[in-house]
Parts: structure tokens; sequence; C-alpha cells
């Protein structure tokens, strides 16, 4: 499982300082398609950063990716019947080893981290050459792999509930789902902006809640939130595996639903059908589309800096067992985020 230095490359008696090693996949499917492999290291472009990669961590956009599962993905990002991403990952935390000459905001032995799901990913491998708005300076109060967590799931989080939410002071909040990667920020986003988080997970994930501050805690197991009489000023789903209208008597009139994950039914019942959803329910009824962006990473350091939001790391795994990572995200009993350290 975890963590050990990959050994240096060596060609006779030198290192081979043009390679990396890095998690291969040729073909679509399971876990075993991936492969730790040398490949060529990338050069630094004029506006690129050169970054060394400390840490990863693993996403459910991964295993799609991997799977070539829904098929629409393979329209999304190419390769119809091969992959055309071969390096998968998107969150990286490490350092700046090289700069282009027009880049101006890093210098070389930063700590950064980032989001590389609009720059081509790579995230599994030594290293990745990024546009330098990809990345932002690392907390300073987080280790890599626990920065390498934040990128994906908590920009999701954070624009969730900001921008398709439009959170207030005060408002009541339920997070279903709230054990999650992006479930688990969500709750301490939520709390930051001045909410009442009521957070949904199962029985053994409740002292986690508890450790994040969720306000409220409800067991799925032994409740069902959509009977439990309470309403909410918005709701937050990652895990959507029933309708959205089972949500319409906890949720206030004119009140906000917002769908991050969950079955690929309910994604597209909200993807293609938000709009008659929301005149129907009175409610407004929106579907998550994360736009990385420096400044809101700036806003999750800072927020991570002034201990708003703590990362929960569930296992830590090598670049090498990147495939026995995502087994176990697809197992959907994670705690938190899986950090990859490299």
């Amino acid at each position: 499982m975890t963590t050990s230095n990959p050994l240096p490359i060596f060609e006779g008696n030198h290192l081979r300082n043009d390679k990396m090693k890095a998690i291969v996949q040729t073909e679509y499917g399971s876990p075993d398609v991936l492969s730790l492999k040398e490949v060529d290291k990338p050069v630094v472009a004029d506006n690129k950063v050169l970054v060394k990669i400390r840490a990863s961590s693993v996403n459910a956009g991964d295993w799609h990716l991997m799977r070539g599962d829904p098929f629409f993905i393979r329209l999304i990002f190419g390769g119809f019947l091969k992959p055309k991403i071969q390096i998968l990952g998107v969150d990286i935390a490490g350092q700046v080893e090289a700069i282009g000459k027009n880049v101006t905001e890093f210098q070389v032995g930063d700590e950064v981290f980032g989001d590389l799901s609009e720059c081509g990913f790579g995230a599994f491998a030594e290293y990745v050459c990024v546009i330098a708005s990809a990345l932002a300076l690392k907390p300073t109060n987080t280790s890599y792999e626990q920065a390498a967590t934040v990128p994906t799931a908590a920009l999701t989080a954070l624009q969730g509930l900001r921008d398709c939410g439009e959170i207030q002071s005060g408002q009541q909040v339920l997070i279903n789902g709230a054990s999650g990667g992006v479930g688990s920020f969500a709750v301490q986003i939520a709390k930051a902006f001045g909410a009442e988080v009521t957070a949904v997970c199962s029985t053994n994930k409740m002292e986690m809640m508890k450790a994040i501050s969720a306000d409220h805690i409800i067991d799925y197991t032994q409740i069902d939130v959509t009977k439990n009489g309470q309403q909410y000023d918005l709701i937050l789903d990652a895990a959507a595996y029933r309708s959205v209208f089972d949500y319409k008597a906890i949720l206030k009139t004119g009140g906000t639903y917002i769908l991050v994950g969950g079955s690929i039914g309910r994604l597209f019942q909200v993807m293609f059908f938000s709009s008659l959803i929301s005149r129907i329910m009175h409610r407004k009824v929106k579907f998550v589309t994360a736009k990385p962006n420096q400044s809101d990473l700036a806003i999750l350091r800072d927020l991570i800096e002034a201990e708003k939001i703590v990362p929960f790391i569930d296992r830590t795994y090598s670049l090498s067992d990147v495939p026995m990572a995502i087994r176990h995200l697809e197992e959907r009993k994670v705690r938190g985020k899986v950090a990859i350290n490299v």
C-alpha cells in the first residue's frame, strides 16, 4: 500500500533525466489495464510550469475514464475504441522544478497544488508540465498528500454551494453523501459560510461527521431523510441514487437542490430536465460542473490555513498501487479521499 520513493532510472552508470515513471493505460477496462511504465519526462514550455509531483489523489472520474463508461465519456474526451488520455489523474501537489520564460507567478522550488482536468490530465506520474493558471501555492499547514486531495473535490463543493446554491449564513443545508470526497469538503465549506449543516451518511461514518463538525447527523440506514419532517434551504446531493422528486417535501419552496454525483440515471435526469423539474417542483434544481481556476484554489488554501477545512484521508497508496487505489474507490466505502504518494 503506502509509501516508498521510486527508484532512480539508470542507464549504464548514468541517471536518465529524460524519463519518468507513470501509470499508463492503452485500453479501456478494469484497474488491470493500468500499469507502471517508464515514459518520456515532459519538457517545460514557455508558458508552462514543470512540477515534480509529490502526491495525487483518486476521483470517481478516474475510474469512469479508465473503463470508458458511461460511453459518452469516450465522445467527450476522445478515444472511441482506445483511450486518448493514457495517464489519468487530475489532482496534484508537488514542487516547481522549472518554469517557462513567460511564467511570472511561480519560482523554482515553490510548493504548489492544482487541478489538471482542463490541462490534459497526467497526475499519476512523477512529473507534469502544466499551465501556471492551473496551480496555486500549496497550503502551508498540510502535507503533500493532504493538499493533493483538495483540488477536484473541494472545488466542486465550493462552486456547488457558492455558485449554484448561493449559500447564505444561517441557512439550513443538507449534505447527502457527506462522508465522501466532495461531501466531506461540502460539510466544512458550508460551515465556513455560516450555515447550519445536516450530514447524511452510514452508521460507520458518523464519527467522521462529528470530527468535521457537522451540526446534525442522519444515519440513512436508520432514518429516511426525505421523511424526517425537517426542511432545508439548500440540498447538495453527492450520492444521488433516488429521484430528485423524493426531496420535494424537505426542500423549502424556492430552495435549491444541487446534484454532484451518484447514478448515471439521476445524472441524466438533472442534466436534461432540470428546468422542467424546477418548474414542476417550484424549487431550483441544478447540476454542478466544476470549473478549475487559480482564484478558487487560493480561497481553498486560505480556508485550510485558517483551519476551517481539514482534508480527510481514508488511505494512502504508492504510485505503483494506483490500480489498487481505484479498485478501493470503486467499492464506494471510502471515507473522505484516497491519496497517492508519488
